[in-house]
């Protein structure tokens, strides 16, 4: 998968050179790209924001720099099939299940907002707004980060056990469908009303004491009894989504 971010601020990501999202560079599972939309300015100040129609504090990125770092990413993969997000506060929420539907993508651009928004032109070239929840950023840097990670977790070979979130769990039947959906040729856009829960989870020592408390694991993990953890699990989730 190639990932074009368009953004003001590409030091920002610095995070990309950490743990699954630094491996999966690696492996070359994902390439990441990024386009300053300075570098697409026609001035000799590099100017990319000026005031706002109608009045209103703050700044408003302009829509030319914007649109040309579009189209190079767009040339950079050579193909009409790009998907095109724009990070939003007043977007499509991010999920699971977008994340999911989002890792068939060969191509994904994201544009990180920034100051009081971005000219409202640029949507016409839009596919998509995200949010990554009902509150106001300064930029579209982190929501960028918060897609890449949560997207690039579900492609084959991310992670070293495909069933493997850390501290999140999904029901079965979802993640069979992820192991699977290659074999199985899913249309991913059908998957419907699947759930992600989180259970308890432990791991070494056994047996830890805290002051006067004996904290141990639950004997049924320690069992080597698959069908009784799983229905220990099953009775210990909680529903996330």
């Amino acid at each position: 998968m190639l990932i074009s971010i368009i953004s003001l601020f590409p030091e920002a990501f610095s995070y990309f050179d950490c743990s699954i999202i630094k491996r999966a560079k690696e492996k070359r599972i994902i390439e990441i790209n990024f386009l300053n939309p300075r570098d697409f300015t026609t001035d000799k100040h590099k100017k990319v924001d000026d005031t706002s129609y109608g009045g209103g504090p703050g700044m408003v990125m302009k829509f030319e720099p914007i649109y040309w770092a579009l189209q190079a990413a767009k040339k950079r993969r050579k193909t009409t099939k790009s998907k095109v997000i724009l990070t939003h506060p007043a977007g499509q929420l991010l999920t699971q299940k977008l994340a999911y539907q989002l890792s068939a993508q060969k191509h994904i651009i994201i544009i990180c907002g920034h100051y009081e928004g971005v000219d409202a032109r640029i949507e016409k070239f839009v596919d998509m707004k995200i949010s990554i929840g009902r509150y106001i950023l300064t930029g579209g840097e982190l929501p960028a980060m918060v897609i890449v990670d949560s997207v690039v977790r579900h492609l084959p070979g991310a992670l070293h056990h495909p069933l493997s979130l850390e501290e999140r769990r999904a029901n079965f039947n979802f993640y069979d469908l992820l192991i699977s959906r290659k074999k199985l040729n899913l249309n991913l856009k059908k998957i419907e009303n699947f759930s992600l829960y989180s259970y308890p989870v432990y791991t070494k020592p056994e047996v830890i004491k805290v002051g006067n408390k004996i904290l141990k694991v639950p004997k049924v993990l320690l069992s080597g009894n698959h069908h009784l953890i799983t229905e220990w699990r099953k009775k210990h989730s909680k529903k996330i989504i």
